[in-house]
């Protein structure tokens, strides 16, 4: 007996150890610290318990005396007080008092049984004394596996769910040794003492190898387990035991009638029991493809938004570092517009597949909805993040297969580190801002979150928020630059600039409205205004000056705008309502908006029919300028203005060979040359020269109140007619 219960004092000794480092573990979270700072403390204990049945066995006292008996409670107390370090949800009143009541009926159970069927039949084991403080641990020991079982089914659980089913024997072990002990046979205390103790001590020590293999990486956490609670078949069984006890003192203390009422007591709590845990299966069933609905992707089988949200939250929790990668598919609108919706969901099927093919141990690919993909990235690859972008992009740019067509995408990407104290909301935030201006640079890349970028994020809101009201308030206003014929050098159309003086900040650069405006899509009533006043401002003109004096008036439009499915009805009324031909009216787009999409393209050609010309602006800084020609209905290029600079400087030769095919390929199909942007005479005779017709900028008019711009047309009427 003392060598068995040496031998269990060794193994406790080397578990108070094992768990006490994995409590100073490097890279142990503070609140896992803790849980096994305090399974240390329980493991003393039970040290202690060894020494004490050391030193009873040598005095020769039978049973578990009070000195040994007591810091096993104490070992038992310190392990379920651990699982404080365990969150176990965010609890209502009701479910507090549900889980003290999960307790309390396996407590009472337990102590019937040990009360009744052990400690008074088995009169010839042990001590009655030595058997009580037995059945009092045997009861801690049903306690702790009521609050093992709640916590291994925690979702916020910080604690490897491996490393507490290895610790869940513990208890198992204990009430097991109770049981053999309360026997009283001479071959059940041999083992209680070569086993027990030692068996414990040997789940300690591996329970703690499992949790500081996993902090150091080697080995995968164990996130998924059962959901369902272990105090629940306990309870069960808490029943079942008091009802067999009900029947056996019935059938001895009670005569036949007392005994029937009591056996149709105990069977109809059975069948109600029966009942309930037929619903329990129903609910649980139902419940389980609830949870599978919510944290799984349909489409791709990826977790869901919500399950990426529980993992992220989970890292953060627990202390640990969290790299997020955005992924958003570039100009997928078009392809899903263009091939249809259901080639559309096989190239995302394709995409999520091969993100989750690239995520390494500790990794957890999601699909959060449309073209939207996240990855959490290891916590040991914050370090790596842009070469794990890079392997994102790489995934994504292989060719796909979708309706019977072979596809290059390209993606972009936001990369963000969670800050301290940050939430999985604000990670995800972040890492979205980043995306965007991963678009906004030129797609197809990535770009690491910066907090300037939420600043800027942060301006546009208000920027977009004064603007709205300024629109209402009628802040905004129109200048008008002049279009000039090159070769009179007189006046041929002009084209409308929207202008914002605000209140306290003044004037406001439309370089720094415009894109907001866009953005947020208010560009839509702000392009409806501009358009409805230009052209009343060019119905008043044409009334008041000499015939001819304008025929046209510009207007820019943005994409945004030509998307409207009822943009071209809505021109046609404004031109109606003010008088006008739509040959009155030149729209201008940019080639980024002409390759926008179908319906771009369909807005476009309806406008074409109407008559409304349609001028192509800043020509020449796309990259398939030409090939637009072909399909797309132009009246009008544009020159952008960075070839118009420096053109006069015969340096730059390139330059000036663009600007002069323009010119002529503008004549060869019929197209009015405009050349924007000019600032100095010898750039007006170089254009001149080249065969351009018409022009713009500084030197010839600066952009004007519509007053002046009239009045620069009625001095140029008279000038003519004299």
């Amino acid at each position: 007996m003392v060598l068995g219960n040496l031998g269990g004092s060794v193994v406790l000794l080397a578990a108070t150890i094992a768990c006490y480092r994995v409590s100073r573990g490097e890279r142990t979270a503070g609140a896992v610290r803790g849980f096994w700072r305090l399974w240390s403390y329980s493991a003393a204990a039970l040290f202690v318990s060894t020494i004490a049945a050391i030193v009873a066995a040598a005095r020769g006292d039978s049973g578990m005396p009070l000195y040994e008996a007591a810091p096993t409670l104490v070992s038992l107390n310190l392990a379920m007080l651990a699982f404080r370090h365990v969150p176990l949800n965010q609890r209502s009143t009701f479910d507090w008092v549900r889980l003290v009541l999960d307790g309390a009926a396996v407590a009472v159970s337990g102590g019937v049984f040990f009360g009744y069927a052990l400690l008074d039949e088995a009169a010839a084991g042990p001590p009655v004394a030595a058997r009580a403080t037995a059945a009092v641990v045997g009861v801690g020991c049903l306690l702790a596996l009521v609050v093992f079982g709640k916590a291994a089914v925690s979702p916020q659980g910080r604690i490897d769910k491996g490393a507490l089913t290895v610790l869940a024997l513990t208890p198992m072990v204990g009430l097991a040794a109770v049981i053999v002990f309360l026997g009283g046979t001479p071959m059940g205390m041999m083992l209680l003492s070569v086993v027990g103790y030692p068996l414990v001590g040997l789940v300690m020590c591996g329970a703690a190898l499992r949790q500081s293999l996993v902090d150091a990486g080697s080995v995968r956490r164990w996130e998924r387990g059962s959901r369902r609670a272990l105090a629940d078949p306990l309870q069960y069984l808490a029943v079942t035991v008091v009802a067999a006890l009900v029947i056996t003192v019935s059938a001895r203390d009670l005569d036949t009638r007392g005994r029937a009422v009591i056996v149709g007591a105990v069977l109809t709590a059975a069948i109600l029991v029966a009942r309930q845990l037929l619903t329990v299966r129903e609910n649980t069933s139902a419940l389980a493809d609830i949870r599978r609905l919510a944290l799984s992707d349909s489409l791709t089988g990826l977790p869901s938004r919500t399950a990426f949200g529980v993992a992220l939250t989970e890292r953060l929790q627990a202390g640990r570092s969290a790299t997020v990668l955005m992924i958003d598919v570039d100009d997928f609108k078009l392809i899903n517009d263009t091939l249809g919706p259901s080639a559309a969901d096989q190239l995302l099927q394709q995409i999520g597949l091969r993100l989750h093919d690239i995520c390494g141990p500790g990794e957890v690919a999601a699909r959060l909805g449309g073209d939207e993909f996240a990855v959490l990235l290891a916590p040991d690859c914050t370090a790596e993040a842009e070469r794990a972008a890079g392997r994102a992009l790489q995934a994504v740019s292989e060719p796909v297969q979708a309706a019977e067509h072979q596809l290059m995408l390209h993606a972009s990407i936001g990369i963000a580190t969670a800050a301290p104290g940050e939430s999985a909301d604000e990670v995800l935030r972040n890492a979205d801002i980043a995306m965007y201006a991963a678009k906004e640079g030129g797609k197809a890349g990535w770009v690491r979150y910066d907090p300037r970028m939420r600043q800027d994020m942060t301006e546009h809101a208000r920027i977009a928020g004064e603007l709205r009201d300024g629109i209402a308030r009628g802040e905004l206003r129109l200048l008008y630059q002049p279009v000039f014929d090159l070769r009179t050098e007189r006046m041929h159309g002009a084209e409308a600039l929207v202008r914002w003086h605000h209140p306290v900040r003044g004037p406001v650069s439309p370089a720094e409205f415009i894109p907001v405006a866009e953005r947020s899509g208010l560009i839509v009533p702000l392009g409806a205004w501009v358009l409805r006043e230009a052209c009343t401002v060019l119905a008043r003109w044409r009334a008041e000056l000499p015939c001819g004096a304008i025929e046209a008036i510009n207007v820019n439009v943005a994409v945004r705008q030509l998307r409207e499915p009822d943009f071209a009805a809505t021109v046609a009324a404004v031109l109606a309502e003010a008088g006008l031909a739509p040959g009155n009216l030149v729209l201008e787009v940019t080639e980024s908006a002409v390759v926008d999409g179908p319906e771009v393209k369909q807005t476009l050609q309806q406008l074409h029919e109407m008559g409304v010309q349609l001028a192509l602006d800043d020509f020449g800084t796309g990259q398939s300028s030409l090939s637009l020609l072909r399909a797309f209905p132009a009246n009008v290029l544009k020159l952008d203005k960075s070839f118009v600079d420096g053109i006069a400087a015969d340096a730059d030769r390139g330059r000036h060979a663009i600007a002069a095919a323009v010119a002529q390929l503008a004549d060869n199909l019929g197209l009015k040359a405009v050349a924007e942007g000019i600032e100095a005479r010898d750039q007006l005779i170089r254009l001149r020269d080249m065969g351009f017709p018409y022009g713009q900028g500084f030197l010839m008019a600066k952009p004007m109140p519509a007053d002046d711009c009239m009045a620069l047309m009625a001095a140029e009427s008279r000038i003519a007619a004299a």
